[in-house]
């Protein structure tokens, strides 16, 4: 055996878990998120089935239908005041962001992002999306809607965690007991918590920064954080009297109790379970079980999920469902707040059938009213009941899937919507007479028919895959019929003979058999959606196709768009064939050039179309360097922002070079003219005579820099590309030494340039005397910008609350000069004093930013060596 050198280096422990196990945690980091989920869930349950091991599924029905209107009628109202508080959390963080809103706007985009948030609680049906969709549509970029949303989280946990701290001083000795710590210690805990936060309220009381460990916050100043400890507070007070109403009177005093609802809620939101569903409710029986009947308490929880919950949810879609209303729409007053209806009542209706299918699904495995089993059984044969009780289950697992075909308005999930629902409806009622389950499913059909225009994009709803929060939802959902199955048949021995047992009422084999279907459907779903289809080769744009997309590019505003002339991308042409999408593949990623090229009302459907193609292709979609106009749309679609960079404008209609900004261009252009350069435009017909000359530039650059031919979002050397549009040439001594070709429409708005390529002997300052003379002509020719081109992460954020994507473009464009002139091309590009836009890629989240971000630098430069050669 050989055994390593003594000379040779240690290797410590940090290295080796570098180099282990966190980049396995890094990589599988969303899989891991979901099994963890999947775990917390058991767990809690199994507790929850622990604790409640001397309650009965009736205990529990009777103490729901003891619940005093009055305690109904108060959660209702306070639930509304915690609402309205939460509403001043966006509030906050719009003023933070230093924007400024209507109210009503914003209270509609918060009340809704709650009502989801709370409800659903994972990613794709989320707050986060609806304050995306809402404020996008409002004028807010990316990077400030991240802040906002940023900003709210924040809030909410500083403050959850005081307000839990400050009531555990207050009533130390009546919380300790409940929670098996001795009143000092957990008083201990919430004075350390509380220096904590005191400290930290105090170092940023000026809105500075502070540092823990290798974190960076810059933290809200005084008054604002004030100002949110008191909305936090309010928020929490409602919140815990809405459930502490519902309780039977003399449980717990309410300050006791709010401390034990907000470290309910802490435990929650730190499991990371959606809506903490089970983690809630178990420390809420673990704290009270000893103060009160225990079914008496899960009555209460389940009326807290229904009021607090589901209510909301339903008063939203009212809301959107009225904008709807052809009265109200014309009213000017409703106008903008009909606009960001528009934009949510897609996520609100696919919240809405995610709770329709949870509830579908567990009332197959809770037993039916005894009352209404002998209803059923004098007009209702048995096979009738078991075919529907079976088939409601399964429609509620379809109608998982089908609710993120509806968050991403396809037609085709509509019309399954409608389908679902109705034959829900009429399985409810034969199953179980359940007429709350069928008025429920009436809401929903009404909701979707109002509706109905939202939903037009034309997609197949069962070709794709579904996504791993999505695939996680339908396994909680399983977890959650298996444990409430347990509680409900828990003294109900089990045997093989349960499972061929067909009477009326034979309950427990009936819920059995629900639950397996349930189950193998579950499975079916998840390996169909693990098992991608196989991509396909993207061929280049045909002759034809080139020939329609150039007469679409020469009738448009956007100069950048005649790169299609270059032939090397594939072309997607919008339905009526106004409009058209270029795009290239590398590897998973069909990535999308600029926005759609043509009228805006074409876009939405264009840029559907794209990304569902891509998908049934098994790739990802991806729009590169687009502007703000389109990310409405792209929000719409599921797609979140990150910034790349800049543009720069010049304004031509101003443009000269007079004042002492420009004297440095002047000097140029002066120098210019005494080294003898000469300035031509030549025509395309021209342009033949000229290549040799040209091409002999272009083989002294690319040689000069080490350099080779770029692609995709650049053009190459190529004579036919060369010839169809004009290029200007700089000459010295009779001899070309420069020169780039324009970019034009007819339009005149905009021209730009794309190959810009001169001798190592060029003069020096040969660039800025070609682009100024080129500005000049393009001026007199009529031509209103000129666009210089993108300077790449140029204008990302440098907060240090930034996002990560933002913090990581940031530090390339600081320190990463020895692979890209970052710095040096936006210096350049500022020397014309252009007006900055910004451009972003559009993806998905996750990895796939950063994996398409890799996929069209390889894509533009031609492989992974075409990159490392520049």
């Amino acid at each position: 055996m050989i055994s390593p050198s003594a000379s040779e280096p240690e290797v410590d422990e940090e290295q080796r878990n570098e180099a282990g196990w966190r980049p396995f945690l890094r990589r599988n980091q969303r899989s891991l998120s979901a099994v963890g989920t999947l775990l917390m869930i058991a767990i809690f349950g199994a507790a929850v089935f622990h604790l409640t091991a001397e309650v009965h599924y009736d205990d529990v029905v009777s103490a729901l239908a003891e619940t005093r209107w009055i305690s109904i009628v108060a959660a209702v109202l306070f639930t509304a005041l915690s609402f309205l508080a939460l509403t001043f959390y966006d509030v906050a963080a719009l003023d933070y962001v230093k924007r400024k809103l209507p109210y009503a706007d914003i209270a509609l985009t918060a009340a809704c992002a709650y009502a989801v948030g709370n409800t659903a609680g994972f990613g794709p049906l989320s707050g986060g999306a609806i304050r995306y969709r809402s404020y996008s549509r409002l004028g807010l970029e990316p990077e400030e809607i991240a802040r906002v949303v940023a900003f709210v989280t924040l809030a909410f946990g500083l403050g959850l965690a005081a307000v839990t701290c400050v009531s555990v001083l207050i009533v130390g000795e009546y919380v300790a007991p409940l929670t098996g710590l001795e009143p000092f210690w957990l008083r201990m805990i919430a004075i350390i918590v509380l220096g904590v936060l005191l400290t930290a309220f105090i170092l940023a009381r000026d809105g500075r920064e502070i540092r823990v460990g290798r974190i960076t916050l810059r933290l809200p100043d005084s008054r604002t954080a004030s100002r949110q400890f008191l909305v936090t507070a309010l928020d929490l007070a409602a919140s815990a009297t809405v459930l502490y109403v519902l309780l039977p009177s003399g449980t717990i005093g309410w300050p006791a109790f709010l401390a034990v609802y907000s470290l309910a809620i802490g435990i929650g939101v730190l499991s990371h379970v959606p809506a903490g569903l089970g983690v809630f409710e178990t420390v809420i029986v673990a704290t009270l079980g000893r103060a009160a009947d225990v079914d008496t308490i899960l009555g209460a929880l389940v009326l807290y999920r229904l009021i607090y919950h589901v209510l909301p949810l339903l008063i939203a879609i009212v809301v959107i469902i009225g904008m709807e209303v052809r009265q109200l729409a014309g009213h000017a007053a409703a106008s903008s707040m009909r606009r960001i209806g528009g934009r949510i009542a897609p996520l609100l209706l696919a919240t809405l059938a995610l709770v329709l299918a949870i509830m579908l699904v567990l009332s197959s495995v809770t037993p039916t009213p005894s009352e209404n089993l002998a209803f059923l059984s004098s007009y209702v044969s048995l096979p009738l009941v078991e075919g529907a009780h079976f088939l409601a289950s399964l429609l509620g697992l379809v109608l998982v899937i089908v609710a993120r075909g509806l968050a991403l308005r396809l037609d085709g999930a509509w019309w399954a919507s409608i389908v679902i629902a109705v034959a829900a409806l009429l399985l409810s009622l034969l199953k179980a007479v359940a007429l709350m389950e069928a008025g429920m499913l009436a809401f929903f059909i009404v909701g979707l028919l109002v509706s109905r225009r939202l939903f037009v994009r034309p997609a197949s709803l069962f070709g794709q895959a579904l996504t791993l929060p999505w695939l996680t939802a339908i396994g909680v959902i399983c977890l959650g019929a298996f444990v409430v199955l347990l509680f409900v048949y828990r003294d109900i021995e089990y045997s093989h003979e349960l499972w061929w047992q067909f009477e009326f009422s034979a309950e427990a084999p009936r819920g059995l058999r629900a639950f397996l279907g349930v189950t193998v459907g579950a499975s079916a779903i998840a390996i169909w959606s693990l098992m991608r289809p196989a991509t396909t080769a993207v061929e280049p744009a045909s002759e034809e196709a080139l020939e329609r997309a150039i007469a679409i590019v020469e009738n448009q505003d956007m100069s950048d768009a005649n790169l299609v002339r270059m032939g090397d991308k594939s072309v997607m042409f919008s339905s009526d064939g106004r409009a058209f999408i270029m795009y290239g593949r590398r590897a998973r990623s069909w990535i999308a050039l600029f926005d759609p090229v043509g009228p805006v009302e074409t876009w939405p459907d264009l840029i559907w179309q794209f990304i569902e193609t891509a998908r049934a292709n098994g790739c990802r979609a991806v729009f590169y360097q687009v502007s703000p106009l389109g990310l409405a749309y792209y929000a719409d679609a599921g797609l979140r922002a990150f910034r790349l960079g800049e543009l720069a404008e010049v304004d031509l209609t101003r443009f000269e070079l007079k004042g002492g900004k420009w004297a440095n261009l002047r000097q140029q252009v002066s120098r210019g003219q005494r080294d003898g350069l000469e300035f031509t435009v030549v025509e395309p017909e021209a342009v033949a005579g000229i290549l040799p000359e040209l091409a002999a530039v272009s083989d002294a650059w690319l040689a000069h820099h080490s350099a080779r031919e770029k692609g995709f979002s650049l053009g190459a050397f190529d004579p036919d590309y060369l010839a169809e549009q004009p290029v200007a040439i700089l000459k010295c001594a009779g001899r070309i030494v420069a020169f780039a070709n324009i970019l034009t429409t007819v339009t005149k708005e905009e021209g730009s340039i794309d190959l810009m390529r001169f001798s190592p002997d060029a003069p020096k300052g040969s660039m800025d005397f070609l682009f100024v003379q080129l500005m000049e002509f393009l001026k007199t020719q009529g031509y209103r910008r000129f666009n210089l081109g993108m300077a790449p992460l140029s204008g990302i954020s440098f907060r240090r609350v930034a996002p990560v994507w933002d913090r990581a473009g940031r530090a390339f464009f600081e320190h990463g000069e020895r692979f890209y002139n970052f710095k040096g091309l936006r210096a350049f590009k500022s020397k014309f004093h252009p007006r900055w836009q910004p451009r972003y890629l559009v993806a998905s989240g996750g990895l796939n930013p950063i994996l398409a971000l890799m996929d069209a630098t390889f894509l533009i430069g031609g492989g992974l060596r075409g990159v490392i050669r520049k």
